[in-house]
């Protein structure tokens, strides 16, 4: 005998991208035949796995989609392989039945009925770690860092030092400053001393000033990076809380929608044995307004006897 069912994909792939975290799966369940077929889901393992719907009937060329939920893993898995495993059932049921309708006696292996069963396997997908990638503003620092590296090193090239310039105390004339007093001798060296560190300065602030402003730059950067980062992070769980709200709505929804259609099957099925309780009564009066056979045949005799004692 042909498949009954197509399933897609055959092989269970949960992507485990962090730990303390549901991963799901979507299995699609195509019907080839032209009847209704009606589908159970088990698992070696129910308390890890949860099914949304378990039971089901799919229509005449339908699909139909159920979804496997994971429980969070508390600790990374060692292998990717997994021993756990699904059993698809499937039957052929009359047409009208309703997810109500099925009873786990319909896909036992009495004989009678042919019960179609598709194992699925289960996969772990860990995916690799990230490698760090280097921001921009690392090389900006860096090659700001080697710009200022050169520049004082060019600097001191364009003033070297030689023995040339020096002056030799063999080619001074010191016998003039000898004669000079004490007091102008010391002016002079503390009027050398203020141009000497004045100079000094003049050559020292702007190198400060080059080595200080990539460092502002790069505190400034990397501030406003995080701020994105923390926005971005936001954004994303504001949406991820939105779709949570939205699921539990619709599962609210369905169930609420399941508990209705349950009460109308009931409600029709009360209409109709109060249907049929009327109708029985309605043949019931019918009897009793018309005369009794008895009562008929008992006036008849009376009647009879009564012709013969008159009759002379």
């Amino acid at each position: 005998m042909s498949s009954q069912l197509e399933i897609q994909p055959r092989e269970l792939k949960f992507v485990v991208v962090e730990l303390n975290k549901q991963s799901k799966c979507t299995v699609r369940l195509s019907n080839k035949t032209d009847q209704y077929v009606a589908f159970k889901v088990k698992t070696t393992s129910p308390k890890k796995y949860c099914v949304r719907p378990n039971v089901g009937v799919i229509q005449p060329k339908s699909i139909h989609e159920f979804v496997v939920i994971m429980q969070a893993l508390k600790t990374a898995p060692v292998e990717t392989t997994c021993k756990d495993k699904f059993l698809v059932q499937s039957t052929i049921v009359p047409e009208g039945t309703v997810e109500e309708d099925i009873t786990s006696e319909m896909f036992s292996k009495d004989g009678v009925r042919y019960v179609e069963e598709i194992k699925m396997r289960v996969n772990l997908v860990v995916p690799p770690p990230k490698s760090p990638e280097l921001l921009p503003l690392n090389g900006t620092l860096k090659q700001a860092d080697e710009h200022v590296e050169s520049k004082t090193v060019n600097k001191e090239e364009l003033k070297p030092v030689k023995d040339a310039d020096v002056a030799r105390p063999q080619d001074m004339n010191l016998e003039p400053i000898k004669q000079m007093k004490f007091d102008l001798s010391k002016a002079v060296d503390s009027a050398v001393e203020k141009d000497v560190e004045s100079e000094l300065t003049k050559e020292i602030e702007p190198i400060i000033r080059n080595n200080e402003e990539p460092k502002v730059i790069a505190s400034r950067t990397s501030m406003n990076e995080e701020q994105r980062l923390s926005k971005d992070v936001n954004e994303m769980k504001s949406k991820l809380r939105e779709l949570e709200l939205k699921l539990s709505k619709a599962e609210v929804n369905v169930s609420n929608l399941t508990e209705e259609r349950r009460l109308v099957i009931q409600e029709r099925e009360n209409l109709k044995q109060e249907m049929a309780f009327l109708r029985l009564k309605k043949v019931e009066r019918r009897v009793q307004d018309g005369f009794p056979l008895l009562f008929v045949c008992m006036v008849a005799l009376i009647s009879l006897i009564a012709g013969y004692g008159f009759h002379p």
